[in-house]
């Protein structure tokens, strides 16, 4: 053997082994994008409990089975640091580097969008169990879907539930953080306000990571009867810490994400208390299936089981990303590694996807503003009540009345 043809063979071996490795795969290789570190870490970990719990569940099961053999999955993290460069860094490791299968998305919207273009390029498949923000599902993304509806299809409800009680709010100050989720918290907050004929005194956007108190203490000369804000995990208990400590408590108070994440009640304790907040999903509500778990109860005692803490709809829906990818595995037939042709197969598979979930209707809009966002849940206005999270709205759905005006913080 000639010392050229030693060489062309390595060289050929070098460029072919990559593709001979992926078809010896023999289970689902599926990336995860989400914040492990940096100021969303608290809401990233949170959608990786739902990912790791879909992905015990799956793989206790035997794996996911396609044609009568069943596969495993396989996590592969990549940090996206709260920072959406790092998310696209990331998106591109994992598609060029890692050869992963599909991608299980970030905890932020604007994460989501730096990574969104990265595997729309490399045609992977993404689904988000978290990310709100209607931006994202306004680019039509192809290989984009999200199983949590975007803010502005939940938004209105806590507004038209606080609209129904007699006497209502009549006034409102909205805030939003200056980052892509929240901003359209506060938005979908503000035009909701504005239908209900709330007059709202001051629309504002503020400084992510912010000071609240000088904000909160401008807030208190108009005494409004309802504060609403967007933001994320800290800045919620902080907006709550500078209301107790200007001592101004609004008659309705509320948030969106991050009210139902049981670090927010840990850290308030009893100023948690009447906090408002909108939701898709609690343990409580009443839903049905024959995948992983029967019904949303099941869910949070296993995930209660796992982690020690309650489940909230971020980690719910995080965990349904993956039962969505594992519906739409078995309608494609597709066993790993996953050709350019079957990612494609895997979309339309779950464009028509329609099932019963622990989380309740799982079904992506296949057009329209709410491209490929999930459109089969019913909205929620939720309330922290003698420290859990209960449902007060809309009337069919309420587990209690909604507790209306706020207790002062200084008679608790």
């Amino acid at each position: 053997m000639t010392k050229r043809f030693i060489i062309g063979f390595l060289a050929l071996a070098v460029l072919v082994s990559p593709v001979w490795a992926q078809s010896e795969r023999d289970f689902f290789k599926i990336g995860v994008i989400t914040s492990l570190s940096g100021d969303l870490a608290t809401g990233g970990n949170v959608t990786k409990r739902g990912y790791d719990l879909w992905a015990q569940a799956v793989n206790e099961a035997g794996g996911i089975e396609i044609k009568g053999k069943k596969y495993p999955v396989k996590l592969f993290y990549a940090d996206a640091q709260s920072e959406p460069s790092q998310g696209a860094s990331a998106a591109e490791r994992l598609a060029t580097q890692e050869k992963v299968d599909m991608v299980l998305g970030p905890y932020s919207s604007g994460v989501t969008l730096a990574v969104a273009p990265v595997l729309e390029k490399y045609k992977i498949p993404m689904i988000t169990g978290s990310a709100e923000s209607p931006m994202i599902w306004k680019q039509k993304f192809f290989y984009t879907f999200g199983t949590i509806p975007p803010v502005n299809f939940t938004g209105a409800t806590p507004i038209e539930t606080l609209k129904s009680l007699d006497p209502a709010p009549e006034t409102a100050v909205i805030l939003g953080s200056n980052d892509t989720f929240s901003k359209a918290t506060a938005e979908a907050f503000n035009t909701a306000a504005e239908a209900a004929g709330i007059k709202v005194r001051k629309f504002n956007i503020v400084p992510s990571g912010q000071d609240l108190t000088p904000f909160m203490s401008a807030i208190k000369v108009l005494r409004p009867d309802l504060v609403a804000f967007g933001g994320h995990d800290e800045e919620l208990i902080n907006l709550v810490k500078s209301l107790r400590q200007i001592d101004y408590t609004p008659k309705a108070l509320l948030m969106h994400y991050g009210v139902t994440e049981p670090a927010f009640v840990e850290a308030l304790g009893k100023y948690a208390e009447g906090v408002l907040g909108a939701s898709v999903w609690t343990e409580t509500v009443h839903t049905q299936s024959d995948l992983l778990w029967k019904d949303a109860a099941t869910y949070a005692q296993a995930a209660e089981k796992m982690f020690g803490v309650p489940a909230d709809y971020t980690q719910a829906g995080s965990s349904t990303a993956g039962i969505a990818f594992q519906a739409a595995l078995q309608v494609v037939g597709a066993a790993p590694p996953l050709s350019e042709s079957d990612r494609e197969a895997l979309v339309k598979a779950l464009e028509t996807l329609d099932i019963q979930t622990f989380y309740g209707r799982l079904k992506f809009a296949e057009e329209g503003d709410y491209y490929h966002a999930n459109i089969g849940l019913r909205p929620l206005t939720v309330q922290i009540q003698n420290g859990e999270t209960v449902i007060v709205g809309p009337e069919a759905d309420a587990q209690a009345k909604l507790q209306f005006p706020m207790v002062p913080w200084q008679e608790r």
